[in-house]
């Protein structure tokens, strides 16, 4: 079956690389956060109807997890409402392919969390991502949703973008050295939904980050090293590790954000890459 695809947000940091790795024999129609507003139920209604989509990926998401703790009402509307009028609109026989967050758990676990470990976000965009998982499973069970965790691109402002800019700017940075998860390069995020696309009998919770383990102040330093090699950085600065109780956000952040990947290593016989090598890759498309 010839797939025709609509992606939600696919101008975005994922969106984009989703585009770019699209499979030749895929018809692609890609709508921009500015161009179809996922909280318009009309829209959702006059657009599958007019191009009849076998899947539905949806990479949108209101992010400004900081701000989402004043701003409750827009984090609901994108994160939870906007899924629930994708699968209330979707034709029946359309797939559904949406992306969700580690924030969904509260970090306490000394292991990686698995797609079936009881969520408890611990902040409004954690919540607001959870009641659009529930929704998305509540309405359209035969769904799909991949959770990942620290995404990162080089065509989108996030974590190395800023790493770089403030390298560049700064004489030393600290960064936080107690919370944990896996650096996540877009790139390879894009390559592991096609894989999904593929395979339409892949139900459910899905887990994907790249390989590894890493806090911010690892990942801040591997940047910085890789970032030199490449000449992307013209000095080193010291970085100094520092306790999240050090750095207080808004939004409280998960201390562990290690998914556990085994039952999609498995569903797409594919296990990805080390993080290190991803934000090489990364990090050359900057250069």
């Amino acid at each position: 079956m010839k797939e025709k695809i609509v992606l939600l947000a696919g101008f975005g940091q994922l969106g984009r690389l989703i585009q770019e790795s699209k499979p030749t024999d895929t018809e692609l129609y890609a709508f921009s956060s500015r161009d179809f507003d996922i909280c318009n139920r009309a829209q959702h209604e006059l657009v599958y109807k007019d191009l009849a989509p076998t899947t539905i990926i949806n990479t949108s998401a209101y992010t400004q997890v900081d701000k989402a703790e004043t701003e409750h009402e827009s984090a609901f509307a994108v994160n939870a409402l906007g899924p629930a009028l994708v699968a209330e609109a979707a034709p029946k026989d359309c797939r559904i392919i949406h992306f969700s967050t580690d924030f969904v758990f509260d970090g306490a676990k000394l292991s990686a969390y698995k797609p079936t470990d009881l969520a408890a976000p611990l902040s409004i965009y954690g919540a607001s991502k959870l009641a659009g998982e529930n929704k998305l499973r509540e309405l359209r069970p035969d769904s799909t949703i991949i959770r990942t965790a620290w995404l990162y691109s080089a065509e989108a402002k996030n974590f190395i973008t800023t790493m770089l800019k403030l390298m560049a700017e700064r004489d030393a940075l600290s960064v936080v050295n107690d919370q944990f998860g896996t650096p996540t390069s877009a790139h390879g995020l894009a390559e592991v939904l096609w894989r999904f696309v593929a395979n339409r009998d892949l139900k459910g919770i899905y887990h994907w980050t790249d390989q590894g383990v890493a806090s911010w102040y690892d990942f801040a330093t591997e940047i910085q090293k890789q970032a030199l090699d490449l000449g992307l950085l013209k000095k080193k600065i010291p970085l100094h590790a520092i306790s999240s109780s050090e750095y207080p956000t808004p939004a409280q952040r998960p201390k562990n954000s290690l998914l556990d990947k085994t039952v999609t290593y498995e569903a797409i016989n594919f296990s990805g890459k080390p993080w290190q090598e991803e934000l090489n890759i990364v990090l050359r498309r900057l250069g």
